[in-house]
């Protein structure tokens, strides 16, 4: 059965327009609270936590009034990372978390998604049921819940990002840039690296609403490039609006994405950590980082674009490791979902431990050339019928000639979309993805 409201990650939309209003996040709470109430192991209460947005005010008032409208107890997290709420949902036996965020969108979006008791996302069943309830009337609950703030949230989640890390490890004499995207991490990351021994120079930690994700963080890395550089830093740390992102900086100022550093987590498994079972990377990975794994024996697999399908396919495959070349990176060997600051440690245990600069340690993996353009859609259409648009894909694989990969894919959460091709020869890339995002574009336009 198909979703209504519901995408790959949550719901998320532009702030005032249907569904995300007051009046839909009223009801959807008490649609929530009918659903989840009682489902899961552990006490009558859902965890709310909302990254720096203006809006999360509002819909944290909402959501609250219609889960007590319910029946559920609320406990409010205020500012709290995503992969924060999932942990927090775990250890307080909530039955479940929602969080208030738009990820890396800007300010005039936001979203809602829902953990269960476990940590772990919601299955699609459950938010086809919390659709479905959403189509009653609202009723209230003979005995209503009640709401309280958790004080000691952001100290909980501190402390269990540093319990991640083995007896004894410390960052003691290096030098850690962080960019915090003025998002939800801008009160947590900087204790969890400072107490762990590192000098930190901090960038964007100061949330005023409006300003979260805007030229800062893990999607536009440009400004902690330059400070990096500008400071001598050992390295840079940038996470996204929410803190499920992060991606990296060397001291040289260059990028380091998601695919480098699951490579790198994947290569100090391998030769440290007792091996690596195996990697679960997108349609969208890189197919060096591919040749990379293959080359340390360590299997890899594929699954569709968006953690839910990668943290899907690890449990299938009981592999413990997987992520995104956005930075979205998942080590369920110490978390249920996608977690910047537990994917920075954890890549930062294996720069610690192999004793080289990140600089060099990257260069084991070798990236071939990727250009991906978003092409604006102004109407739906089904581009796997669509007869110019597959011979011109055909065309673009011929002209590879094996040597590189096509993929187009509709995004989750915006209305474009994602052409990318892939291969050996930068220039010949470049063109053949420009050519090839002008037919997508004529045909959805």
């Amino acid at each position: 059965m198909s979703r209504k409201y519901f995408g790959t990650d949550g719901i998320r939309g532009l702030v005032g327009e249907f569904p995300i209003t007051p009046d839909f996040m009223l009801k959807l709470g008490w649609a929530a609270g009918c659903v989840l109430k009682d489902r899961f192991d552990g006490q009558n209460m859902i965890l709310i936590g909302k990254d720096t947005r203006i809006s999360g005010y509002m819909f944290e008032s909402a959501l609250q009034a219609g889960l007590i409208n319910a029946g559920v107890d609320v406990g409010l997290l205020g500012p709290m990372p995503t992969p924060g709420v999932a942990y927090l949902t775990r250890t307080f036996k909530a039955q479940a978390g929602i969080v208030i965020s738009a990820s890396h969108n800007s300010y005039v979006d936001n979203g809602i998604k829902f953990f269960g008791g476990n940590g772990s996302k919601l299955p699609d069943e459950l938010e086809i049921l919390i659709e479905q309830q959403l189509e009653g009337q609202m009723s209230t609950a003979e005995k209503l819940g009640k709401a309280r703030r958790i004080a000691d949230a952001s100290g909980r989640y501190v402390e269990f990002c540093k319990g991640t890390m083995p007896w004894g490890f410390n960052l003691k004499g290096m030098h850690i840039v962080l960019d915090c995207a003025n998002g939800a991490t801008y009160h947590i990351a900087p204790d969890v690296f400072t107490e762990l021994g590192a000098r930190i120079t901090t960038l964007f930690v100061e949330p005023n609403g409006t300003n979260i994700n805007r030229s800062c963080g893990s999607t536009k890395p440009e400004a902690l490039q330059e400070k990096v550089v500008e400071l001598g830093a050992d390295l840079g740390i940038a996470f996204d609006g929410d803190g499920d992102r992060v991606v990296f900086v060397d001291h040289k100022g260059e990028l380091i994405d998601g695919d480098e550093l699951l490579y790198i987590i994947a290569a100090y498994q391998h030769e440290y950590a007792g091996g690596c079972d195996g990697v679960v990377g997108t349609l969208m990975s890189n197919f060096g980082f591919e040749l990379g794994l293959k080359k340390l024996n360590v299997p890899f697999a594929r699954a569709k674009v968006g953690d839910r399908y990668v943290i899907e396919l690890m449990r299938q495959n009981g592999w413990r490791l997987g992520g995104e070349n956005s930075g979205h990176i998942v080590c369920s060997n110490v978390t249920t979902t996608g977690d910047g600051i537990i994917a920075a440690l954890q890549v930062l245990l294996a720069v610690t431990t192999m004793g080289e600069p990140l600089h060099r340690i990257k260069k084991s993996m070798t990236k071939l050339p990727q250009v991906m353009i978003n092409v604006h859609m102004t109407k739906r259409v089904d581009l796997s019928s669509n007869p110019s648009v597959l011979a011109a894909v055909k065309l673009t694989e011929d002209k590879l000639a094996g040597t590189g990969r096509v993929l187009l894919r509709p995004s989750g959460t915006e209305p474009v979309v994602r052409v990318m091709v892939e291969g050996e020869d930068k220039k010949q890339v470049k063109e053949l993805a420009q050519e090839l995002a002008a037919t997508v574009e004529a045909a959805l336009n």
